[in-house]
């Protein structure tokens, strides 16, 4: 038997279920899971987390940061490999794109494993998005 799944908007959340949700899937691998001071402060400063709940279990996340009327970026979308498969990770995003306002636009980076999982729920890609690492040389002119 399936059990329901409770969607919930809040980011008061307790650290170490997050980072069991984290490792609990394949976004585990890329994400900062053995410093649970920087999971922490992830969770406290997205304006916008919904969570998915299977009883006391935490079974998924959207951890989105918007300006609630133009864009949102979804910077996780996170389901534990058990419940994958479910639509889950589809209802976080309607969880999250209803809050968003209703302008607004969702805008994300794969994750190498999930690239292909967006394009089959609606998504577009984008061709020109481009990272900057925290630890890679940014030689701006007057960077002091």
């Amino acid at each position: 038997m399936i059990n329901e799944i409770d969607y919930r908007y809040d980011n008061d959340l307790d650290t170490n279920q997050v980072i069991d949700l984290y490792s609990a899937s394949s976004l585990g691998e890329r994400r900062p899971v053995h410093d649970p001071a920087q999971m922490a402060m992830m969770m406290a400063h997205a304006n916008l987390v919904i969570t998915a709940w299977e009883g006391p279990l935490l079974v998924g996340l959207a951890r989105t940061m918007t300006d609630y009327c133009y864009v949102g970026y979804l910077a996780d979308l996170v389901v534990r490999e058990s419940h994958q498969r479910r639509g889950i990770g589809v209802r976080l995003i309607q969880e999250t794109r209803a809050r968003m306002g209703a302008n607004s636009k969702l805008v994300l980076i794969a994750a190498p494993k999930a690239v292909d999982y967006y394009p089959r729920i609606g998504f577009t890609r984008h061709p020109s998005a481009w990272t900057l690492d925290a630890d890679s040389p940014f030689p701006w002119p007057g960077n002091g």
